[in-house]
């Protein structure tokens, strides 16, 4: 047995020397042939496809990145500059494709030492990812805070958001502690990190010295995006009379307005972009903001700007021709803010709002001249609102006489040739007299001319009553046609009260309608109070459009502040004009001329009459001739800290709308003083008065 099992070894080993070296060289051979394979692979790529990676490795992407130009100019009637652009140097930031924050971070650290940068307004937030865009700061931080903010608690580990998140989080529970140059430079990063992609943003833009511009421009090389360009603000030449009236620009920061932000990136705006926000600037945003210029950007497979190359160098915004004059505007202003300060030396502006003028030509509907002030009664304080001609509301009083007259011409209930009526007061249960303010019995009858003429309250109410096919006894409620609110509206309506102009100025309110029931009942005496202008509210342009349609014969114009749009050259000067805004009607009032002349006449007695409650005879010397129509109404103020007070203190708002020359008007004019604690003075008349003398004198008229 033990010689057999000897001869099985032997047999055994034999074999597996013999066997092992040949699947050895196997194994060897087919390495060998499969690392001879791979080279061989290698070398055919190398060769044949070598270029095309090589280009793909140095492929760029091309875009299309766009720049902002100046605003286009608005100029006066008369071509003189009153808003333009001042030009100032900056320090801009052009953000790549894919920057990282570690990357900004040391750009930020770089600049400051060559630009001082002020610190801004900063939340923890912004304050915390400025200190974790530190090179290796966010992974020190990361392994620094609990093992639960980086692990929920089933193990699994959070994603990259949450766990900078919870970095965050960490460094604000830790403490934040900055210096002042921490600060600065954090604001500094917070603009460029909060910059869109291949969008531009100021660095610094204000009070950038000649020193700080040298040397950033010699370290533009270490300063990935960095560049020194100019930046633009809005300047007023002419001063700020009509300052509110051409609204404002946003600026970078700002950008877009949220309400508006989807139509204007559809149309073509980037979210920072300088854009006009209220008013002029805002109305004829698309004219003003100009075509942007546009460079082709090269952008490289490390997401760097390799290249950029100017393809439209862009065209500066169109310029705007306004009606107005400055001289003449200045003039408005200044006798407005006169006359206020007049009126506040009497001790009569304890309770006002100030106090508003506008002209307009009443042939075109061209604004001549828009002037305010407005006051703080619980200051005193005093401020140029020219634009409070178009969005306050004032109950403007018996300057509405006019319309009152002309409907009811309409309506029939008078003629031309019929038209006198009692002058009797109404008595009403638990109200007191309605009357004028001359003594009752001082008129038996009165024909409308006269009625103007004195501003006869009687009269325009009977001219309600009979509208209202009114039953009246003294002392008894009035039965009148449920229609009557509806009917003396609409009249008004014709001639621009209580309805928007269509001036073309964002920001338009319309006159406000009081009530026309009280608990079911419909409100008689209101009724009667709407008839003379006591009741619903107007603002001062509706006034204007409303005078202007008498004086030009019946035609509602709309009014408008640019006259023309111009182009701007290359060189920055005015080019051809591109469009001039032509006079619209916007309806022609139903009356007769023998209508129209009854009120016309009416309204030049006003001013010309010779019985002693004439009304506008301080306007009486002016030379060519006015008319005009004055206005008082009796109102209360509401103080808005007291706004529930149940006896506000009693004001009165005087009025008045004219237009001269009488004859052939060219231009009309509606002024108001509100709110004031006496009528004494004629404030408006003394305003329209140097208005005119003004105006007659800048245009030659004599």
């Amino acid at each position: 047995m033990k010689r057999i099992l000897d001869i099985i070894r032997k047999r055994t080993g034999s074999q597996a020397k013999s066997t092992i070296p040949f699947r050895l060289n196997l194994l060897f051979f087919i390495v060998f042939a499969l690392f001879a394979l791979l080279v061989g692979q290698l070398a055919y790529l190398q060769i044949v496809y070598g270029g095309k990676f090589q280009a793909e490795v140095d492929r760029t992407d091309k875009t299309v990145m766009k720049g902002s130009v100046p605003r286009g100019m608005i100029y006066d009637s008369k071509g003189r500059l009153l808003v333009g652009n001042s030009t100032e140097s900056a320090i801009t930031y052009t953000k790549s494709a894919g920057v990282k924050s570690s990357n900004i971070y040391q750009i930020v650290n770089r600049l400051t030492k060559y630009v001082k940068i002020d610190k801004g307004k900063l939340t923890d937030q912004d304050k915390a990812d400025y200190i974790l865009s530190a090179p290796g700061r966010s992974d020190k931080v990361a392994k620094q805070m609990p093992k639960s903010y980086r692990q929920a608690s089933d193990g699994s580990t959070y994603s990259n958001a949450k766990i900078y998140q919870n970095e965050v989080k960490y460094i604000k529970e830790q403490g934040i502690h900055l210096s002042d140059e921490d600060l600065a430079k954090a604001t500094l990063f917070k603009t460029m990190s909060s910059a869109y992609s291949l969008s531009t943003v100021f660095l610094k833009d204000k009070d950038l010295t000649s020193k700080e511009i040298a040397q950033v421009s010699e370290h533009l090389t270490e300063l990935p995006g960095v560049s020194v360009g100019t930046n633009w603000n809005r300047e007023y030449p002419q001063g700020k009379s009509i300052a509110s009236v051409i609204g404002g620009v946003s600026t970078e920061k700002q950008g877009i307005p949220d309400d508006e932000i989807n139509t204007m990136l559809a149309s073509g705006y980037s979210r920072n972009d300088r854009v006009g926000t209220s008013y002029l600037e805002k109305s004829y945003e698309s004219i003003l903001a100009g075509t942007k210029s546009e460079k082709q950007v090269s952008i490289g497979s490390n997401n760097q700007v390799k290249k950029s190359t100017e393809i439209y160098p862009g065209q500066k915004g169109g310029n705007l021709n306004l009606t107005i004059d400055s001289d003449f505007q200045k003039k408005v202003q200044s006798t407005l803010s006169t006359e206020f300060s007049s009126a506040k030396a009497a001790g009569i502006t304890k309770y006002s709002d100030g106090a508003y003028a506008v002209a307009m030509n009443p042939k075109t509907g061209a604004i001549l001249a828009m002037a305010g002030v407005r006051n703080n009664p619980q200051t005193g304080k005093t401020t140029e609102d020219a634009l409070g001609v178009i969005n306050r509301t004032f109950v403007m009083g018996s300057a509405v006489k006019g319309a009152t007259v002309l409907g009811a011409l309409m309506d029939g209930v008078i003629t031309p040739d019929n038209n006198t009526l009692p002058d009797n007061p109404i008595y009403l249960p638990g109200t007191p007299v309605k009357k004028s303010v001359y003594p009752i019995g001082t008129y038996s009858s009165l024909n409308a001319e006269s009625a103007l003429e004195v501003s006869s309250n009687e009269y325009m109410m009977a001219l309600a009553l009979k509208e209202a096919h009114a039953d009246y006894v003294p002392n008894k409620r009035i039965k009148m046609n449920p229609d009557i609110f509806s009917k003396l509206r609409g009249y008004f309506n014709q001639f621009g009260l209580g309805v928007k102009t269509g001036i073309d100025i964002s920001g338009e309110t319309k006159g406000i309608e009081g009530s026309t029931h009280l608990n079911g009942q419909l409100k008689t005496g209101s009724a009667l109070d709407l008839a003379y202008g006591n009741y619903d509210a107007y603002t001062l342009i509706e006034m204007a459009q409303y005078i202007s349609t008498i004086a030009n014969g019946g035609y509602r114009m709309q009014p408008y502040i640019v006259n023309s749009i111009q182009k701007t050259r290359n060189d920055g000067k005015k080019g051809a004009i591109e469009s001039v805004t032509q006079p619209k009607v916007l309806n022609r009032v139903g009356f007769t001329n023998s209508e129209l002349g009854v009120v016309k006449r009416g309204l030049y007695k006003v001013t010309h009459g010779s019985q002693y409650w004439t009304t506008g005879t301080r306007l009486r010397d002016l030379s060519p001739s006015v008319s005009a129509k004055t206005g008082t109404a009796q109102s209360f103020y509401y103080n808005p800290d007291d706004p529930n007070n149940p006896d506000p203190p009693e004001t009165i708002t005087t009025s008045l709308v004219s237009y001269g020359p009488s004859d052939d008007p060219n231009i009309a004019m509606a002024i108001v003083f509100p709110n004031l604690t006496s009528e004494s003075g004629s404030y408006p008349q003394l305003v329209a008065h140097q208005m005119y003398e003004d105006y007659y004198k800048l245009t030659g008229q004599k």
